[in-house]
């Protein structure tokens, strides 16, 4: 009875000493000898799962759910597998994959350039256009004043209107010749290349003729043939012009300018008529007198003057900084009315603040002949200004 308690005791011993060493054995004999070529095969078993199988929930067809595969190793079950170490016989490990590079980042430059894909409209923006100084040049900023003259050598013509009723001879050419046409201009700067300016010029002449037939003046004053009649005339004009510049815009650096003017002007003539050499006393030194008893006067004048909107145009070219050269040309008319145009020419030197100018003048004039009486004349000759610039 003891040699069979001992027995059954030896048997029991064994078996636990063979369970303990049967799973090291599958171990060893589960784990392949890595080689040369199998380092390839070294991969992450982490994410590699064999098809239709999960290891974490496989139970082999003769276990229970409660067996632990440390203690239990049933004769006809491998051993238990580990999903970080196995390697299906039947599955080759896939190629080493390289590692993908990552886009590159996208630039707002080219975020913005990318049409939109929504189903809203499609709105590209527009580049900003590229911005260039605007260069003034010398008579384009601050202010300035001048006086200008010129010598015009023309007479005016004195003529009844259309309206005037008038059957006498009243054709007279006023006689005398001006030294000086002189005026004054004031000019300032408006905006980068536009300018408004203020002029006056007046000029006066006397002298006397003949009356070749019976003449009629104003107030109905009658000179008879063979008078000596004394004639004096005086012109003024007042003018404001605004000098709008109109090519090339912008202006950056170039050197020309075409303006626009657009101009308002007052021209008044004065004409005057005397007989010196008719009798104002009686033999007895007493005055003579007319029929309505009044001292007898052989003098008659009378001022005529009209207010026009004139319209030009100004060209200026830059030879030089300091040396340019200017031309313009204006006028309106009001058919059987009032008549202005006027042109002139210049060349101009700047030295410092002042500025020479040289050039020609001309300049037409007609009153209304709808009038009783209307004068006519154009004045031209040389034309000469001296201009100081505050800048």
């Amino acid at each position: 009875m003891t040699i069979f308690r001992n027995g059954i005791i030896s048997i029991c011993v064994a078996g636990l000493l063979l369970l303990t060493a049967l799973p090291a054995c599958a171990q060893q004999l589960a784990d392949p000898p890595v080689t040369g070529d199998g380092a390839a095969a070294d991969q992450n078993q982490t994410s590699q799962n064999p098809p239709a199988q999960n290891p974490t929930t496989q139970n082999p067809p003769a276990q229970t759910p409660a067996q632990n595969p440390t203690t239990q190793n049933p004769p006809a079950q491998t051993p238990a597998q580990n999903p970080t170490t196995q390697n299906p016989p039947a599955q080759k490990p896939p190629a080493a994959t390289l590692p993908q590079t990552p886009p590159p980042a996208t630039t707002p430059a080219q975020q913005s350039a990318t049409p939109q894909t929504g189903n809203g409209p499609i709105v590209n923006a527009v580049p900003e256009l590229p911005k260039y100084p605007d260069v003034r040049l010398p008579g384009e900023y601050g202010f300035y004043i001048g006086v200008t003259g010129f010598f015009p050598k023309e007479k005016p013509t004195f003529n009844k209107g259309r309206n005037s009723g008038i059957t006498n001879n009243s054709l007279v050419t006023m006689q005398g010749k001006p030294n000086l046409a002189d005026g004054v201009e004031v000019g300032m700067a408006m905006g980068l290349h536009n300018m408004l300016k203020l002029s006056f010029f007046t000029t006066r002449a006397s002298g006397d003729f003949t009356a070749p037939s019976q003449t009629q003046v104003f107030n109905g004053q009658v000179y008879t043939a063979g008078t000596l009649i004394a004639t004096d005339y005086r012109v003024q004009n007042l003018k404001m012009s605004f000098d709008y510049l109109t090519w090339p815009y912008p202006v950056e650096s170039r050197r020309f300018r075409l303006k626009t003017l657009w101009q308002v002007q007052y021209t008044a003539v004065r004409a005057g008529f005397d007989a010196p050499q008719l009798p104002l006393f009686d033999a007895s030194g007493n005055p003579l007198i007319d029929i309505n008893g009044n001292p007898i006067s052989y003098q008659s004048s009378s001022t005529k003057w009209f207010i026009l909107p004139t319209l030009g145009l100004s060209a200026t070219e830059y030879l030089t900084r300091n040396i340019r050269f200017e031309a313009s040309a204006d006028g309106f008319t009001i058919p059987h009315h009032s008549t202005l145009y006027e042109g002139e020419s210049t060349l101009n030197f700047r030295v410092k603040s002042f500025e020479v100018r040289g050039g020609a003048k001309l300049f037409h004039y007609k009153t209304s002949t709808s009038q009783d009486f209307y004068l006519k004349g154009t004045l031209a000759s040389v034309f000469f200004g001296i201009r100081w610039y505050s800048r």
